[in-house]
């Protein structure tokens, strides 16, 4: 009898709570094919690095999982509190409480399981979809396999059950508690509209405005500077978001009260009253939904920034095919060549060294130059001018980049030479030394790269440096001064061909200088170059990164390996072996990738599947979250349809025709829903185009500011009108008039 009775209610409150029910299983389908690219194996195995991903998409499951509870508690009581008269009525006639709570319990439970069955299904679909993404843009074929994991259908089973038993039990206590009264009354208390102190409570809506604009201005024109001043800035932002809809509400009431001609225009009144009631009992419901269509905007918009980056970018960080760095300049890359000899066909190579401007004895790791030139009379007979040329440029770009600000400045805004210094013996930014190349082995370089050769005469000089950068250093050649054996040097100009400059070919830029000028410099560190025949084999740069001098195996033993016999700190997180020595990795910080052996077509997948451990959690969290909100308002409106029927019938009877009520709708319905996303544009909107404008700035990539967030936009608004749609056409059937 009961599971009739619930099955029944639940075909009759289908109209409602559709949107819900749609939304519940896509959420689980999302939930379901984001969660199986934790438990893919296939990933581990390609890659020593899928921990990043199971962690970050578990990070992200989490707050998911916290949003959905809220969801289904949020849903679960406004339909306990909606259905409270017919509940009242169950008990009139007779029916136990126990019975009723059952009752709704078969109810959500079917409603639930029907949303999880065909969240399922679908989630099916969309993990070959994902899976299909994924691998594309990591460069892998992917062949489409249906894949069950037992570990991810049970991850997916205890989120979703979980959410929905914790509404369910928290909802059964308060129905227990209530007795026939209260149901009958419930539904009355929730329309209440208490109005005091609105004249006082109205000043919280330009009070939040006003914190928006200086907010605005602060992040704008670098005002927040610490966390201190961060922290209260977001506690400010969360708390001007709720009262936002107080003062609105508080606005609207106090406009209409005061009768001028605006309010009896049209349908103004009717609207102004509809929303400022709806304001009034949700602003708390108002604010949390703005909230989450904030988030949702920031976690695409930096989705689409990585994506942006890995689509045009990545590439250019890798233009070699292979190339290897090495602190010993007596290296003469044999073994190397061999292990690349065995494993593809090469087509050209070029050993070569970095140069630095400074006598041999000056290259050692405890050697302080400023020190040691009162230390030493024989390194005091070195001339002080050509010690301060040696790290001129590493000095001129540590003071004048925007991206270092004041850093390495004193007070006076003179270089702390002892700071830069430090920082450079650490290879933070750049080598301790100012980088050279001869121009014959720049040349080579180029053509390995399809560039186009370039010319000096005997008495110049050129620099080869990060686009990026390019436009702040425009004076630097006025500042700084290269010598050659007969002299100073002329400027020649600068070029900004991708050219590996995150601490192989320098840091940020190389000096290159004619040949007969070398003589004078100080091999610094040599370089290996390999250009290959079609893309290189999986597993080059592994098996480069394993290779050790026969030599220092005992000693590689100890250095490289810690007593459980994992690798240490001379590797990155990746497991590649890390620059020592003379190295560094120039001024990039948002992405950095700088490893003693490079195989461009092993370096591109791994990068991109990092980029993509950020790029997949953020949509996944963006999308879930707008979905949620938009999920909230649609029922809000659905669920209220037979309350508006009654007025919509007024109004038919006061004179207005069908098209004028259909306006009205579309005009009440757009207000409504317009409300918390205008405000999570203008929130959301200022973050994005302040953090894409610090991305295109620490990157260098060439896209508007306001890109990201357009693109975040245009989806989100896709999103959004196919919600609005589906609530506009079922709310103007719900109320259809008869005549």
């Amino acid at each position: 009898m009961l599971g009739k009775l619930a099955f029944r209610n639940v075909r009759r409150s289908a109209k409602d709570y559709l949107v819900y029910f749609l939304t519940m299983t896509f959420v689980t389908a999302l939930m379901f094919a984001f969660n199986s690219l934790i438990f893919t194996e296939d990933i581990e195995e390609m890659f020593d690095i899928a921990g990043i991903m199971m962690a970050l998409v578990g990070l992200a499951t989490f707050f998911i999982v916290l949003i959905v509870a809220w969801l289904i508690n949020y849903m679960v009581r406004f339909m306990l509190e909606k259905r409270s008269q017919e509940f009242g009525i169950y008990l009139l006639i007779g029916m136990k409480k126990k019975e009723i709570a059952r009752l709704y319990i078969r109810e959500n439970a079917l409603l639930g399981a029907g949303a999880f069955l065909m969240g399922m299904a679908l989630g099916v679909f969309l993990q070959q979809v994902i899976m299909a993404i994924l691998y594309s843009m990591i460069q892998i074929k992917y062949d489409i396999h249906m894949e069950f994991n037992s570990a991810c259908i049970l991850l997916t089973v205890g989120c979703y059950a979980g959410c929905y038993i914790l509404a369910l039990f928290r909802s059964g206590r308060k129905f227990r508690k209530m007795n026939i009264r209260d149901l009958m009354d419930a539904q009355k208390k929730n329309e209440e509209i208490k109005e005091s102190h609105e004249q006082l409570k109205k000043w919280f809506f330009p009070a939040s405005l006003l914190f928006l604009l200086v907010f605005a201005i602060f992040i704008f024109f670098g005002g927040i500077r610490s966390v201190g001043q961060v922290l209260f800035f977001l506690v400010g932002l969360i708390l001007v978001i709720y009262i936002f809809y107080i003062g609105l509400s508080s606005w609207l009431i106090c406009y209409i009260r005061k009768k001028k001609n605006g309010i009896y225009r049209g349908q103004n009144l009717f609207l102004l009253r509809q929303f400022s009631s709806k304001l009034k009992v949700m602003s708390f419901t108002m604010g949390t939904l703005t909230s989450l269509f904030t988030v949702a905007f920031l976690g695409c918009t930096v989705a689409m920034m990585f994506s942006d980056y890995q689509n045009k970018l990545l590439e250019t960080k890798f233009p070699f095919d292979v190339q290897i760095y090495s602190d010993d300049i007596e290296e003469d890359f044999k073994d190397e060549l061999d292990v690349i000899e065995d494993e593809a066909k090469v087509l050209d190579v070029l050993p070569y060294y970095i140069y630095a401007n400074v006598p041999e004895e000056f290259l050692g790791e405890s050697v302080n130059i400023q020190e040691d030139l009162t230390e030493s009379q024989e390194k005091a007979d070195v001339s002080k001018e050509r010690m301060e040329r040696a790290n001129q440029v590493n000095v001129w770009l540590s003071t004048h980049l925007k991206i270092f600000g004041d850093t390495y400045q004193n007070e006076d805004k003179s270089p702390n030479l002892k700071k830069i210094e430090k920082d450079s013996r650490d290879g933070s930014f750049y080598c301790r030394y100012d980088t050279y190349m001869r121009l014959s082995d720049y040349n080579h370089l180029r053509s390995m790269l399809g560039y186009k050769r370039v010319s000096l005469k005997k008495q110049e000089y050129l620099i080869h440096i990060k686009e990026r950068i390019h436009s702040e250093v425009e004076s630097m050649k006025d500042d700084i001064t290269v010598e050659g054996d007969e002299g100073e040097l002329r400027f020649a100009g600068y070029y900004t061909e991708p050219f590996s400059q995150d601490g192989h070919n320098g840091g940020d830029y190389v000096i290159v200088v004619p040949d007969s000028a070398v003589s004078s410099l100080t091999p610094y560190y040599a370089e290996l170059a390999v250009d290959i025949e079609g893309e290189a084999p999986v597993g080059l740069g592994k098996k480069l990164d394993a290779l050790v001098e026969p030599k220092d195996w005992e000693e590689s033993e100890e250095i490289n390996m810690s007593e459980d016999g994992e690798e240490d700190e001379d590797t990155d997180f990746a497991g590649h072996k890390g620059m020592g020595g003379n190295s560094c990795c120039g001024s990039d910080t948002i992405i950095v990738m700088s490893v003693s052996n490079m195989v461009r077509d092993n370096l591109i997948p791994e990068m991109k599947y990092i980029l993509s451990t950020v790029i997949f959690p953020c949509f996944y969290i963006g999308l879930v979250f707008l979905c949620v909100a938009l999920t909230v308002l649609s029922v809000h409106q659905l669920s209220d349809s037979a309350k508006y029927k009654f007025r919509y019938s007024v109004l038919k009877k006061l004179g207005m025709n069908k098209r004028e009520i259909s306006m009205v709708i579309l005009k009440q319905l757009v207000g409504y829903y317009l409300c918390p996303v205008l405000l999570a544009c203008v929130i959301g909107g200022s973050l994005s185009v302040f953090m894409s404008g610090k991305f295109i700035f620490y990157t260098g990539i060439h896209s508007a500011v306001i890109y990201y967030f357009g693109l975040t936009f245009l989806l989100f608004f896709g999103i959004y009108g196919l919600y609005f749609i589906t609530t506009y056409i079922s709310f103007r059937r719900n109320v259809e008039i008869v005549p």
